[in-house]
């Protein structure tokens, strides 16, 4: 498992991420607080609190490509 933190403060953010990480086969979720959604689920990410940055937590260790795909909303 990887825990990265990543920011998702606008609208078009949430859709881009949630269209790149789709086409990875395991299991991603997004944790802000004690509150922990499916990291794929736009309806889940919108319910958190977009404002301050949120853990994505990668349930697989070959996750390099990932990363980079992302890696204009990871925090650093």
């Amino acid at each position: 498992m990887k825990s990265i933190v990543i920011l998702l403060n606008t609208t078009d953010s949430v859709k881009n991420f949630v269209s790149i990480i789709s086409k990875y086969d395991f299991e991603m979720d997004l944790r802000s607080g004690r509150y922990v959604v499916d990291a794929k689920s736009l309806l889940g990410i919108f319910s958190l609190d977009l404002n301050k940055p949120v853990v994505l937590e990668i349930y697989s260790t070959e996750c390099d490509d990932l990363i980079n795909e992302i890696k204009q909303y990871i925090c650093k």
